[in-house]
């Protein structure tokens, strides 16, 4: 079991391993030094148009969650029934997940968090916890996220386009 200053320091090296790949791709990334919930970095392009980032770094297996973060789910008799998917504050919230490796080979998958909300939506069964029926725990590994994996067009097409035209009572 990892320690409080493993975690803390696999979360560290997570954003600033993501600023820093940010930062070579011409972007202003800038991490937080306290808990700021829903983001971890806010990039910001050549413009001025800032977009938050949320970063999660694992050095193990897998991403652990929670599937009440994205599904409604009741309990019934001491089994879990699966509603439907719960209205996400930010669903193009920008997600970017890494796997910390040894050898520095790092691994980044880029998507929205609405996109891990259907990855749950589909995978995630509910039923009867064994151990803890009451648990809503749940994962994702690197190979349910592979489709994102270096997917940085993601990020560069989040920000807004160049206006062509002046917006309606604006004079150049």
């Amino acid at each position: 079991m990892a320690t409080g200053r493993e975690m803390y320091l696999t979360r560290q090296i997570g954003e600033y391993l993501v600023a820093s790949k940010l930062g070579r791709m011409g972007y202003v990334a800038t991490p937080f030094a306290g808990n700021v919930p829903m983001f971890d970095l806010l990039v910001a392009d050549t413009r001025g148009y800032a977009l938050p980032v949320q970063v999660k770094a694992i050095r193990g297996q897998s991403w652990q969650l929670r599937a009440d973060a994205f599904l409604h789910i009741e309990m019934v008799d001491g089994e879990q029934l699966v509603r439907g998917p719960l209205p996400l504050l930010n669903p193009q919230l920008l997600c970017v997940y890494v796997l910390l490796k040894d050898d520095e080979r790092d691994e980044f998958y880029v998507f929205k968090l609405g996109d891990l909300q259907a990855h749950f939506a589909k995978s995630y069964k509910g039923g009867r916890r064994p151990k803890n029926p009451e648990s809503m725990h749940c994962a994702v590994w690197p190979n349910d996220l592979e489709a994102y994996r270096d997917n940085w067009q993601l990020l560069e097409s989040s920000f807004p386009h160049e206006f062509t035209t002046q917006p309606s009572g604006v004079t150049p």
